[in-house]
């Protein structure tokens, strides 16, 4: 009997530890408190999450111009016939610059226009038969230095594919107070001259051969149709580049809600197209960072931020050669959306110190940056030979070398080269008409004291894209945080 009952002990000693074995012990309990008898499963330990870095994409959005020169001359031959140039005005992206100035540019003629009959006759009558045509170019391809190729789709912005020049505000004459600003001032406008002037270099410029040659060559009834050198083209982008993207670092989004400092000089592409002989005072107008601007290595304002401003003084061209003036100035500026949507704006006064001009055009800015319309003084030397001409075809022919026949002769030459260039001297000696010369020559002497001194004068046109030059002084600024994204805040007077 001892030996069953110890057997049957021993067995429920075993199904106890058994089933202690298999239980999950609970947790414990607090002091003084009944344990919980419920049993759970332990929770997976949580995978930690590594802090929100964000990104900026390094993006070329469509619709922005690059600027392009021609290097060398090109005569005008058939539509696809291949044009060369290279970039004279850096790209960026937010703050990086991913095509920079000197990168080559490939595209071709994609048109050429023909002359309507009633300009092809006015032209005639000057002695032109052969009068310039409208062309068309498109540019395909960038070439960067180190070889890479990136195929682009551009459309030329209408009013560029001229030559032109940087023209820059005069310099400040007053002393006092404003001799920093001014010397700060001449240094920008010295260094952007010297930056233009780099990146046209690779322009091959004509001797004064060539240019004798080229200019005989257009007094010529038939002649043929060029392209200068430095002929600048803005070519907007239709399509956006991609560049890959960068961190926002902390440092960078600190940095991006400062001030510039006044005196702070900013490059810009004109949204707005302006013309003094169709503008109004008090018109808005925009424009747009082509270059980000910086505080020492600290990055203050990206390139796509926007300008706004007006219209303050316009005058159109009249006749009597009057020429049109215009001057404009900038009143707010306004970085990318920030986080979450939000854009600051700020008030700025901004005014123009450097604008590129077509060379024909001669723009000059007075020191406030007013822009107004030039004459150029060849107009004096001009009429006076036209008059010239005219009084020698009037001349008597007992006053003629030679005789009446070589008199006669030497009159109508006179008259027709005043009246119709080449072609009135191949007439004058052609036709036996002293009358015939007269009138030839009170012709030329008349159209050019018409056009000199009696026509409408220059106006000042910017075409849109027109790279331009801003410097910066601030106002108080009211920094307000926009309530709708992309929509500008509205400024406390």
């Amino acid at each position: 009997m001892r030996g069953v009952i110890f057997a049957v002990l021993l067995a429920w000693a075993c199904i106890g530890a058994a089933q202690a074995q298999d239980a999950t012990p609970a947790p414990a309990a607090a002091t003084g408190s009944t344990p919980d008898p419920v049993l759970a499963h332990r929770p997976a330990a949580a995978t930690p999450r590594s802090p929100k870095i964000d990104v900026i994409t390094l993006t070329v959005p469509k619709g922005t111009p690059m600027q392009v020169a021609l290097d060398e001359e090109t005569r005008i031959r058939k539509v696809g016939q291949p044009i060369h140039g290279h970039i004279v005005e850096p790209v960026y992206a937010f703050d990086q610059l991913v095509v920079p100035v000197g990168t080559e540019a490939a595209g071709q003629i994609t048109k050429i226009e023909p002359v309507s009959k009633g300009k092809r006759t006015l032209e005639a009558l000057n002695a032109d038969f052969t009068p310039p045509r409208k062309i068309d170019v498109e540019f395909m391809e960038l070439v960067f230095a180190d070889g890479k190729r990136l195929p682009i789709r551009t459309l030329i912005t209408p009013g560029s594919g001229q030559v032109i020049r940087l023209v820059t505000t005069a310099d400040e004459t007053k002393k006092g107070v404003k001799d920093a600003a001014s010397e700060k001032a001449k240094q920008a406008k010295e260094q952007a001259k010297q930056e233009w002037n780099t990146a046209m270099q690779q322009v091959k410029q004509p001797g004064k051969v060539h240019k004798i040659e080229r200019y005989a060559i257009a007094q010529l009834p038939a002649h043929p149709q060029y392209i200068d050198a430095g002929t600048v083209y803005f070519a907007e982008l239709q399509d956006p580049l991609d560049f890959g993207s960068e961190p926002l670092t902390p440092e960078m989004a600190i940095s991006l809600g400062s001030l510039p400092p006044a005196g702070s000089f900013i490059h810009a592409w004109l949204v707005t197209p302006l013309d003094s002989a169709t503008a109004q005072k008090g018109e808005s107008i925009a424009a747009v960072l082509s270059q980000p601007l910086f505080n020492g290595k600290n990055l203050i304002v990206p390139q796509g931020s926007r300008l706004k401003g007006s219209v303050v003084q316009v005058q159109p061209a009249r006749y009597m050669s009057r020429n049109g003036q215009l001057r404009i100035v900038f009143h707010e500026l306004i970085p990318p959306d920030g986080p979450d949507g939000v854009v600051m704006a700020q008030k700025v006064d901004a005014s123009l110190e450097s604008v590129q001009s077509g060379k024909a055009e001669n723009v000059k800015l007075d020191s406030e940056g007013g822009a107004k319309a030039t004459t150029p003084k060849t107009r004096y030397l001009t009429t006076s030979i036209a008059i010239g001409l005219a009084a020698l075809s009037f001349g008597r022919d007992s006053d003629a070398v030679g005789g009446d026949a070589a008199g006669n002769t030497s009159n109508r030459v006179a008259g027709g080269a005043g009246g119709f260039k080449l072609v009135g001297i191949v007439l004058g000696i052609l036709v036996h008409s002293r009358p015939f010369g007269y009138s030839m020559g009170a012709y030329g002497a008349g159209m050019s004291v018409y056009t000199h001194f009696i026509a409408r004068g220059r106006d000042v046109v910017f075409p849109k894209n027109t790279a331009i030059e801003i410097a910066i002084g601030m106002r108080q600024s009211s920094l307000s945080p926009s309530p709708s994204k992309g929509s500008p805040a509205k400024l406390e007077n």
